[in-house]
């Protein structure tokens, strides 16, 4: 059983490669001593920082103890630490101040669920232990446990708080954090991933500064323009080396990271819940649980960083079937047809698909209601007959009996006014009475903090999914939250609505996804818009975005690459010259760019010629001999296109048989030097056969292979590495 220590008031979570130190102060506070690279207990302690006299003290026999300078483990407002807390609580008497003291600790076996929120977790009770340690203030009646949970087998600390009103009277939160990290002084910088729809993930570097800096999402959805992750480092980390932080979130709402480096230069890291619009009501007995935040410690750079977080997050966070399965290789009509289509135009599609070996069809929007255009119909979630001529279930069997399965769009969050459900329950939209609706793509929000809409949605969509073979599910949300209001919530309960929202949603996700376990589902939000851990746990893919451009796609699946798995990333081939940004590229780039993740195709299959469909069968051939490498292989970035003119990163089997190198050309220049790209993660004794040479797996990592080609725009290769096996 994995050891959570306990010596002189002093907790030590560690595995083999790592440790995370708590200190009980002698006043009662629970303090970080230390979070890093494996060290022992003894000699590791709290470094009580000089303070000056504009440093209040809250012991008046001891006034070189001042919390405004300690690392504090949850800190809290308007006390003697004028940093950025953890929690902001309005009392019944309208003061803020808190007390919080250490009352007492209990160790627990494998790594309880938090109700309600999504979460990392352990199949047997051995694989992991849960320190619980539990603050109070006695004389406000508020009690807040802290919970730690420490793996043997991954480099991370799961973090999350609870709070708890013992009183008579209300208390509100103003900001509930999930974590708070204080590191000691030094030269950090930060990445986070940010971007836009259609330019989501954009990997951005920053030196941390003095003041705060950070970012966040106020759009009721975890957002095209802020990932809920953050990469913290020392200066000058790499993917190779030096000592690496990273905060994830797993929630897919409103979130705030921040960095703060205040006059004792000690930067501290807090990220949870936005307090932006949030005030959250706790009565008599009542808890409040933050959504999670998963740290992960490297000493070896960025690239261990993400391997950890790839295998936690695809066995550990993601569940069902399809966590460890290769994706079938699937055909999306979106792109192809977009509204315009009828069954004969699907099943044209469906039959090249089917010459070509791919296994999934999906039928996007425009199957229900009278969806035509984005401007009817979201809501009314029965088929369209006339325009699919029968019913889902004859279409399905229809794709089936072509050797592939059928799966279907949805957008169940949403709804149109120009529909049956609209008419019946107006009072269903997210909206405030007598003003001004806010509108996007045509279309509103349903309310999901109500329970009577929650169970619509997974009444309609269940019956939906039962009348047919439907095998797979794109699940979309293609607008945030505008005019935050729900006509069931009290006046001051309105605060709490963001929140709501996603424990509404994630009641529903759970409901649907845990009856149609055979279904795998995908999440999309205009494609990356709510990419998040919060979503993985229900579907173990995401569309990573609307921007299918096979340029543009190295950046943002590199981005993506940071944090997610790449079996979770959804990545398709799409028509040249590409609808979002007009750019030609060829397929085998095309190919080279979507073969890194969930493969697919969003294309007018039947449109093509003869070349292109011999083209097409031979890359979903490669595809299928390679997809277990890509979905069960560890990742290794090579070359940065944010840095360099090219991309390139590796994927290794975990026996170190197999490898597969991918090289593009983002950006070609007219005279380019010869490129040695040094490959990562093979056994260094082993040989390896690349094409007709062999090599050892030293030389090819040391040494190197030589991209010597004339580079163009668009130019790339896939390398396929096998051992030698001795005869």
């Amino acid at each position: 059983m994995l050891p959570i220590e306990f010596k002189d008031k002093k907790f030590h979570l560690y595995n083999k490669n790592l440790s995370y130190i708590i200190k009980i102060s002698e006043h009662g506070d629970v303090l970080g001593a230390y979070f890093g690279a494996r060290t022992d207990l003894c000699g590791v302690d709290v470094i009580r920082p000089v303070c000056n006299s504009f440093s209040p003290y809250p012991y008046e026999d001891d006034s070189s103890y001042t919390p405004g300078i300690m690392p504090s483990e949850y800190p809290v407002s308007n006390g003697c630490d004028y940093r950025t807390p953890a929690l902001d609580i309005t009392l019944p008497d309208g003061s803020k101040t808190l007390f919080l003291k250490y009352k007492e600790h209990k160790i627990l076996n494998g790594k309880p669920k938090i109700n309600g929120l999504p979460s990392v977790y352990t199949e047997n009770d051995a694989e992991a232990q849960t320190l619980v340690i539990t603050e109070e203030d006695n004389g406000k009646n508020i009690t807040v446990n802290l919970y730690y949970a420490v793996f043997e087998d991954f480099n991370a600390i799961c973090r999350h708080a609870q709070i708890i009103n013992n009183g008579e009277n209300p208390v509100f939160l103003n900001s509930a954090q999930s974590v708070c990290a204080d590191f000691p002084e030094g030269d950090y910088e930060y990445i986070h991933l940010c971007g836009a729809h259609t330019r989501e993930k954009h990997i951005e570097r920053n030196a941390v500064h003095q003041g705060s800096q950070g970012f966040e999402s106020r759009r009721g959805a975890s957002g095209h323009t802020e990932n809920p992750f953050l990469a913290f480092f020392e200066k000058g980390a790499n993917e190779k080396n030096g000592n690496v932080y990273g905060f994830s979130l797993v929630y897919s709402g409103n979130h705030k990271f921040e960095i703060e480096l205040e006059n004792c230069a000690a930067p501290r890291v807090t990220a949870g819940i936005n307090p932006f619009s949030f005030r959250y009501k706790l009565d008599k007995e009542e808890s409040f649980s933050t959504p999670e935040a998963v740290l992960v410690f490297s000493q070896n750079g960025l690239g261990e960083m993400s391997q950890t977080y790839h295998k936690l997050y695809r066995t550990r966070l993601c569940r069902g079937k399809f966590k460890n399965l290769p994706r079938p290789i699937l055909i999306n009509n979106w792109e192809a047809t977009y509204f315009n289509f009828d069954r004969e135009k699907l099943i044209k599609i469906a039959d090249t698909a089917s010459k070509i070996g791919i296994e999934l069809f999906v039928l996007d929007d425009g199957w229900f209601g009278k969806r035509d255009n984005s401007f009817s119909s979201l809501g009314d979630w029965f088929a369209n007959e006339e325009k699919l001529g029968g019913n889902l279930k004859s279409l399905a069997d229809a794709i089936n009996k072509k050797g592939m399965k059928f799966g279907l769009w949805f957008e169940p969050e949403m709804i149109s006014e120009d529909s049956n459900l609209y008419r019946a329950h107006p009072d269903w939209a997210i909206g405030i009475p007598n003003r001004p609706k806010h509108y996007a793509r045509h279309q509103l929000v349903l309310d999901y903090t109500r329970s009577d809409v929650r169970d619509y949605i997974v009444k309609t969509v269940s019956n939906v999914l039962d009348s047919a073979n439907i095998e797979y599910v794109k699940w979309d949300m293609n607008r945030n939250i505008t005019d935050a209001f729900s006509q069931k919530l009290a006046p001051d309960r309105q605060g709490e609505f963001y929140h709501r929202y996603i424990l509404g949603l994630y009641e529903v996700l759970e409901k649907i996804t845990s009856s149609h376990p055979n279904i795998l589902f995908e999440s999309c939000s205009g494609g990356g818009g709510r990419c998040d851990p919060g979503m993985l746990y229900y579907m173990p893919q995401c569309w990573a975005s609307d921007n299918t451009d096979a340029v543009e796609r190295l950046y943002i699946q590199y981005g993506s690459s940071l944090v997610y798995p790449m079996s979770s990333v959804g990545t398709h081939i799409s028509a040249s010259p590409n609808h979002q940004l007009l750019r030609t590229t060829s397929l085998s780039m095309r190919a080279c760019t979507a073969m890194n993740g969930a493969f697919g195709y969003e294309l007018d299959l039947s449109a093509l010629g003869g070349d292109e469909i011999e083209e097409m069968k031979k890359q979903v051939e490669f595809y299928k001999r390679i997809r277990n490498v890509i979905t069960t292989g560890t990742f290794y970035r090579l070359v940065n296109p944010f840095e360099k003119r090219q991309a390139s990163w590796q994927y290794v089997s975990e026996d170190k048989e197999k490898s597969i190198v991918y090289y593009s050309v983002a950006n070609a220049l007219s005279c380019q030097p010869i490129k040695n790209l040094k490959l990562r993660g093979l056994d260094e004794n082993a040989e390896y056969k690349l094409g007709d040479t062999v090599y050892t797996g030293r030389t090819l990592m040391n040494y190197g292979i030589f991209i010597n080609d004339i580079e163009t725009e668009s130019f790339n290769r896939i390398i396929e590495i096998e051992k030698v096996t001795p005869i």
